[in-house]
């Protein structure tokens, strides 16, 4: 029986990316090194904080930097949830009008470590429950922070305005109010932060490490 709860922790900021741990670009986020472990988990709520900033501002995509900060820092990669994500950009299809991408890579890979299994489907009742008490906490964070998990309604609160990113001249407005300086950044970061710290809590009640974790995902697939 899954242990999931609404519990709360004190909320991230982004100025403790300052104090996120060492990471190496290109080397999958998350250091194995013996000499370089990452036991605590707040270091890793912060590695994932500094990963998803860093994502979104060298590589873009919301969604996807979400679900790979995410991933690279609990060292748990899943390339079929990464590659899910591709059309979850800004609202989906670059739309702005659905869920913020930091918010759906978010629940993806919640939903992946926690969640209904297809070889269980019938009976998988409280997993799946599991996965949507875990949603609802994430989409709270968001609403807290920002009003909404709303890409547009986020839009507005960060910049001041909203975007159609189908449009030329407005991605190019975009881009110049800082999307992927500190606006969209910082956006992806926290989701990142957040959705983590939620698994970790998760993986506490359950008594599981980190390669517990992976080790059941393998035997789901």
């Amino acid at each position: 029986m899954p242990a999931c709860a609404e519990g709360r922790r004190p909320k991230i900021g982004l100025m403790a990316m300052a104090r996120a741990p060492c990471w190496k670009s290109g080397t999958g986020g998350r250091q194995n090194d013996m000499n370089n472990p990452i036991e605590n988990h707040e270091n890793i709520i912060q590695l994932a904080l500094s990963l998803g900033f860093e994502y979104e501002k060298t590589i873009t995509g919301c969604c996807q930097c979400t679900i790979a900060a995410i991933q690279d820092a609990i060292g748990i990669p899943n390339d079929a949830v990464f590659k899910a994500g591709s059309g979850l950009t800004a609202g989906g299809g670059l739309s702005c009008q659905g869920s913020c991408g930091g918010y759906t890579g978010g629940v993806m890979v919640m939903s992946s470590l926690f969640g209904r299994r297809r070889k269980n489907w019938k009976d998988d009742k409280s997993e799946k429950d599991c996965a949507h008490t875990m949603a609802r906490v994430l989409l709270g964070k968001f609403q807290r922070e920002y009003g909404s998990n709303i890409c547009g309604i986020i839009h507005r609160k960060i910049f001041g305005r909203d975007f159609d990113l189908m449009h030329g001249p407005d991605r190019e407005a975009f881009e110049k109010l800082g999307a992927h300086a500190d606006k969209c950044t910082s956006v992806v970061g926290r989701a990142a932060a957040w959705a983590t710290e939620l698994i970790l809590e998760e993986m506490s009640k359950r008594h599981l490490r980190l390669s517990d974790l992976q080790k059941i995902q393998l035997s789901d697939t």
